[in-house]
């Protein structure tokens, strides 16, 4: 039977960039055209292989977790993760033939003189997620520890570690890792109680247990600890570079007790550490870890975020494929009123969550050039992002499963994957509670919610917007941003954090739905107009849960 004619419809090596009708029509609006011209064959070969190779490697790693040996046949010690072949692969493509881990830091990367915009990372992270979760994690710290390191290290520190944290040579690269939770101290990074100190040679020394370390086997790794005779909370925590091996060659005294296992990103190594005396440098002031660091999570979280708005496309996309394709009481799944609307619901969630992808690269963008105003708006997206796509990839990949019926839960297809790890990316660099309190935190310190709210308004005053947006929705648009930063001002009070949760998501619809609006008006897309008008209709607006449907257009 001709694959097309099967019952059980197979999207298996289609590219993930063409197939995507909505990015490609993006794209235009948040790269410039000959930077989007390069790319454009680069977005393609990740599709391709996101599709394809990417998607077939990253269900074996799933299958082969790594396993940590820590003895050789001799019986020396000797810890080494042994990872799948096909790890090692995906490896290969995201560090070496992307570089991406280096993209941001190096002057030409992919044939491209000059630096690239975060756009060109998170598109090409978002088309890798498609495929493979858990390796971006690995990517993802590595990126980060290097922008940490080159905003807060020393210039003799930059000039050893840098060229191998850089570098899209599988064989010289060195990867970035992110060693901060303990037992006592996940969230609460003030209980820290890993011990730093001065050996007699006056270089820093580690002793303490840290109790969840991705990519424990990194080059590098950013650890938090407390230094001999530092106050007690937040004050006497400072950040460190922690290295594998030493100058000479030699391993650095720490140990990799055991690895976890996990519901979701099985193809990447999570592990607890034991720090003996480690060797580790300063990174910035003493006492200032938890500043420092927090740029680290804060990039960590947009790609989260980012991560999460991938799982979500792939899911959807896989859904839309066999509602098309599959045929069940003499119609396509397309054509029921039901799947119809479950369908609806899906996209409408995984295209929120890509507008404010890039919505935050492009303000990223502006915040490293040195833009004030662009770094209050920056922290708050980011957490937005990071708190919202993260619940509702949960939701959607689970649905979307459904969708496939019984094979839906079978291992050979995507979908029990993207589940699994939709539930590791929400609590990953921050629980939503966690990630909702800082939302506030932007408000409060950040002077961030009169910044939002100028966006807001710049998008609903663009030219495009006026003359495409009926201006009905357009008042209901400003009118619901308004009553978000509303809500979200109480949430800022004293005794209003139980808040919080209720006006992160009140301020994410708010801005996805008005960014999306201004999507539709600079691409001709009335798909996208729809979106917006369904995310204030049925995340903004009061609704009675058992008023019957009174038109076409009233949604999921």
């Amino acid at each position: 039977m001709p694959a097309a004619d099967h019952p059980i419809p197979d999207r298996h090596g289609q590219c993930l960039y063409r197939a995507d009708e909505q990015l490609q029509a993006l794209l235009p609006l948040y790269l410039p055209p000959d930077l989007l011209a390069h790319m454009r064959p680069r977005f393609a070969r990740m599709g391709e292989l996101a599709g394809g190779r990417l998607d077939e490697l990253a269900r074996e790693a799933d299958r082969h977790p790594p396993q940590l040996q820590t003895r050789n046949r001799r019986g020396e010690d000797e810890e080494r993760i042994l990872k799948h072949p096909a790890y090692r692969e995906m490896e290969r493509i995201a560090f070496a033939d992307f570089g991406l881990g280096a993209l941001s830091h190096r002057s030409e990367t992919l044939g491209w003189a000059g630096a690239m915009p975060p756009t060109v990372k998170y598109v090409l992270t978002y088309l890798l997620a498609q495929a493979e979760f858990g390796l971006c994690c690995p990517v993802s710290m590595t990126d980060s520890l290097t922008r940490t390191l080159r905003r807060f290290g020393s210039p003799a520190l930059l000039a050893r570690c840098l060229p191998a944290l850089t570098s899209i040579d599988i064989d010289g690269l060195a990867q970035g890792a992110m060693f901060m939770t303990e037992q006592g101290a996940g969230s609460d990074v003030a209980a820290t109680a890993t011990r730093a100190w001065r050996d007699a040679q006056g270089q820093w020394r580690l002793e303490g247990d840290k109790w969840f370390c991705s990519n424990p086997d990194a080059a590098y790794a950013m650890v938090l600890a407390r230094a001999d005779g530092a106050p007690a909370g937040m004050k006497g925590v400072s950040l460190f570079l922690l290295p594998r091996v030493l100058e000479d060659g030699s391993r650095n005294r720490y140990r990799i007790v055991r690895l976890k296992d996990k519901l979701g990103t099985r193809s990447m190594a999570s592990g607890e550490i034991r720090l003996e005396g480690a060797l580790a440098y300063l990174v910035g002031e003493e006492g200032r870890g938890f500043v420092q660091m927090a740029d680290m999570v804060n990039n960590s979280r947009l790609s989260n975020g980012v991560r999460a708005a991938g799982l979500m496309r792939r899911a959807v996309a896989e859904a839309e494929f066999i509602a098309r394709e599959r045929r069940a009481f003499g119609h396509a799944l397309q054509d029921l009123p039901l799947m119809r609307r479950q369908l609806d619901k899906l996209r409408v969630r995984a295209e929120q969550a890509r507008t404010l992808m890039f919505q935050t690269a492009a303000v990223l963008a502006r915040a490293d050039a040195g833009d004030a105003q662009a770094y209050a708006l920056l922290r708050i997206l980011t957490p937005l992002i990071k708190f919202r796509a993260c619940r509702d990839a949960r939701q959607v990949t689970g649905d979307a499963m459904e969708v496939r019926g019984g094979c839906g839960y079978i291992e050979e297809w995507s979908d029990a994957r993207l589940v699994r790890d939709a539930h590791l990316g929400s609590i990953w660099e921050g629980t939503s509670n966690i990630v909702a309190l800082d939302v506030l935190r932007a408000v409060r310190r950040e002077g961030s919610l009169p910044v939002l709210r100028a966006h807001l308004d710049g998008l609903r005053t663009d030219t495009a917007f006026v003359q495409a947006v009926p201006g009905a929705f357009a008042a209901a648009l400003a009118d619901v941003a308004q009553a978000a930063a509303r809500l979200a001002e109480e949430a800022a009070c004293d005794g209003g954090e139980e808040l919080a949760r209720q006006a992160a998501s009140g301020l994410y619809h708010a801005t996805s739905a008005t960014a999306m609006a201004w999507e539709a008006a600079r691409t001709g897309s009335p798909e996208r107009l729809r979106w917006a008008q369904l995310v204030v209709m049925h995340r903004l607006l009061p609704r009675d849960p058992l008023r019957p449907r009174t038109g076409p257009g009233d949604g999921p």
